[in-house]
């Protein structure tokens, strides 16, 4: 089991750590509910230093992320993000990422951590242009700052001005006292704030000032709970090697302006239309849907399954994500989760849950 540079400070909070991805990491500290709470209306802080950086540089790097990437890299300029995923050559995903241009030739991929050996192995197979990679996992370390308080909160830490650093931006700069750390406008909670990129030996220091400047240590199941209001895919629950963007509703990410893995078949799909797509649900009586669970129709056969499920603390009713043929993906569209030995009924709703 690996550790984070931050497993100790965890600890000493009192974090209830689990095993995730390979990594010791703690799940939670006080609380989902209040933790949650904490990044809906104030701020907190997310040690997420698992997740996986690699760096291709070099005049063919953009050529390879163009060709292992859905999205259209093309149109990044320096200092700008974009999400996208690795399409498989059967219809599939290998990984979903973000995709950071950092200098003219030089981009950051930061990967799920479950799947760093896979991913790295998967683009060297297809670096075939001579692109440099690197692997910075094993070296940095990631801090997420979420919430609507994070800009105001921790506007003392750095000489940039972070509230005109726009929503997937970033800029390279200084941070609680350490000088070039990316601090990007991204994150995982539909709360706003900051991801913070930094090595590892310094990772202690931004922390500190990070918690003392006011944000609350969050743990990874109220990570959970928050992507899940949002509606957001989460890799090994609502996507994987199986689904493919279009059935997962990440058409918006998958440009077919260019070619990329398995670009003709995915292209051919969305023209016909997928036979299922993955819809947000919200149960219409008392219940927790979890992963796994049937989807079932008025008759009480198994249409699909629960991919992502919990009890929102938000919205304080039942909320999921699964996948259910097209003749039941309209809005409004009734279907019923398996609960034991219940069929709860629940009503196909639009994304996001949480409106904030």
């Amino acid at each position: 089991m690996k550790n984070t540079a931050l497993t100790e400070t965890h600890k000493a909070l009192g974090a209830k750590m689990v095993p995730f991805a390979g990594y010791n990491m703690p799940v939670q500290y006080d609380g989902v509910n209040v933790e949650h709470e904490a990044v809906r209306t104030g701020v907190g802080v997310f040690d997420v230093s698992h997740m996986g950086e690699f760096l291709i540089e070099g005049p063919n790097a953009l050529a390879l992320i163009q060709k292992v990437c859905s999205n259209d890299a093309s149109k990044l300029t320096v200092g700008k993000a974009q999400y996208s995923c690795l399409p498989n050559d059967d219809g599939g995903i290998v990984d979903d990422l973000i995709i950071y241009r950092v200098k003219e030739d030089t981009y950051l991929l930061v990967v799920n951590a479950s799947n760093i050996e896979k991913d790295w192995n998967w683009i060297s197979a297809k670096n075939d242009v001579g692109a440099e990679m690197r692997d910075l996992s094993e070296a940095y370390s990631l801090l997420a700052i979420q919430g609507p308080k994070a800009v105001e909160a921790m506007q003392s830490l750095s000489s940039h001005d972070l509230s005109e650093i726009k929503f997937y931006n970033f800029v390279v700069g200084d941070f609680a006292g350490i000088e070039h750390v990316i601090i990007s406008a991204t994150g995982y909670t539909g709360s706003g704030g900051f991801e913070i990129y930094c090595k590892n030996s310094e990772v202690k220091q931004i922390w500190d000032k990070v918690v003392a400047a006011g944000a609350k240590p969050i743990g990874l199941a109220a990570r959970d709970t928050l992507r899940l209001e949002m509606g957001y895919c989460l890799y090994g629950n609502d996507i994987d090697d199986t689904t493919s963007p279009i059935e997962a509703g990440l058409g918006w990410i998958t440009k077919f302006t260019k070619e990329f893995t398995n670009s003709e078949a995915l292209e051919d799909e969305k023209r016909r239309g997928p036979e299922r797509k993955l819809v947000a649900f919200e149960l219409d009586e008392r219940g927790i849907p979890r992963q796994g669970y049937d989807i079932v129709d008025s008759s009480g056969k198994t249409i699909g399954n629960v991919t992502s499920g919990t009890m929102s603390p938000s919205l304080g009713k039942g909320i999921g994500l699964g996948y259910v043929p097209t003749i039941f993906t309209k809005i409004g569209s009734k279907i019923n989760i398996q609960i034991r030995k219940n069929a709860v009924p629940a009503t196909v709703v639009k994304l996001p849950f949480y409106k904030g």
